[in-house]
């Protein structure tokens, strides 16, 4: 397996496409916004298609990378989707963060299509993409993951086979949960602290020596959020996304969990002061004092 395409170069799409190309893939890209495929495509040094078409007649392997199920779905099942186009035996790998229950049912069509699929959505943000240092939460049939691994291991240096298809969107959802969680609750306890007269950038060091340290603690506060940097590259309207289908997977599940539907009606209700294109470290600012989480709770 020598060419592989990659859907969507945004910045995710474009560093994965160049991580690929680093590890000696033939890669092709291709975006809904032809300006953009034509300019990834000259700085990153690889071949441009004009049409989905163009693209799957060119590669044994598809990489997506697009912000959200819906997008998926269309660009799978739509006219001239890739459902309809993809040769038999294509490997097709979701990086996107999506929702589970719309990979598994993609997962039956594809497959009725001879059309192999693997989910695997990521975390370590565009500089991991760019520089292949992923973490990646892997779904998938067994044969297709050991189909999957030579493009999978120039993505990402740590990666995890949950389980069958779907299994890596559930992981990646539940590990975002967890991050929009210990974002809420970091800032609150260092406010705690600050009003009792101790500075955070003091304060930090010690929590991550300590059992309260978190991804939250040890990365998001020093490098994104203390040195007012919110330059992660993943959007408010991304990670808001992300809970909302976590706390859906709850609900289908029946479950009444209440801190984590706490945790999605403080983010639905974020959309009130903190605009969708801010860095999604910006929730540590959200006076939650000015919340209406009551009506937000709708969000699940």
């Amino acid at each position: 397996m020598k060419a592989i395409g990659v859907i969507g170069l945004g910045k995710m799409g474009r560093g994965m496409a160049a991580s690929l190309k680093r590890a000696g893939f033939q890669v092709t890209g291709l975006d809904a916004n032809p300006e953009l495929t034509a300019r990834v495509a000259q700085e990153e040094g690889i071949n441009a298609a004009g049409t989905l078409a163009q693209l799957l007649a060119d590669v044994q392997a598809v990489v997506m990378s697009l912000p959200n199920s819906a997008i998926v779905r269309k660009l799978v099942e739509g006219e001239d989707g890739i459902a309809a186009l993809a040769p038999a035996g294509l490997l097709l790998i979701d990086t996107t963060t999506a929702d589970p229950t719309v990979t598994q049912a993609l997962a039956v069509v594809l497959r009725a299509r001879g059309v192999r699929f693997v989910d695997a959505p990521v975390s370590g943000g565009p500089r991991g993409a760019q520089s292949g240092d992923l973490t990646m939460f892997i779904g998938g049939a067994p044969e297709d993951l050991s189909a999957a691994e030579p493009v999978l291991s120039a993505l990402g240096s740590k990666r995890f086979v949950i389980g069958q298809v779907g299994a890596g969107h559930i992981a990646k959802l539940v590990n975002n949960l967890l991050v929009a969680s210990h974002l809420l609750t970091a800032s609150e306890a260092f406010r705690i602290a600050e009003a009792a007269g101790v500075n955070t950038t003091q304060l930090i060091e010690a929590v991550n020596a300590g059992s309260g340290r978190s991804g939250v603690t040890l990365y998001n506060y020093p490098s994104r959020i203390l040195n007012k940097g919110f330059d992660s590259g993943f959007t408010m309207q991304l990670m808001r996304k992300d809970v909302r289908l976590a706390i859906d997977m709850m609900a289908q599940a029946g479950l009444a969990l209440p801190i984590s539907s706490e945790v999605g009606a403080v983010w639905a209700a974020s959309a009130d002061s903190i605009d969708d294109t801010e860095d999604f470290n910006r929730i540590v600012e959200l006076d939650t004092n000015a919340v209406d989480t009551k009506n937000a709770i709708a969000y699940g």
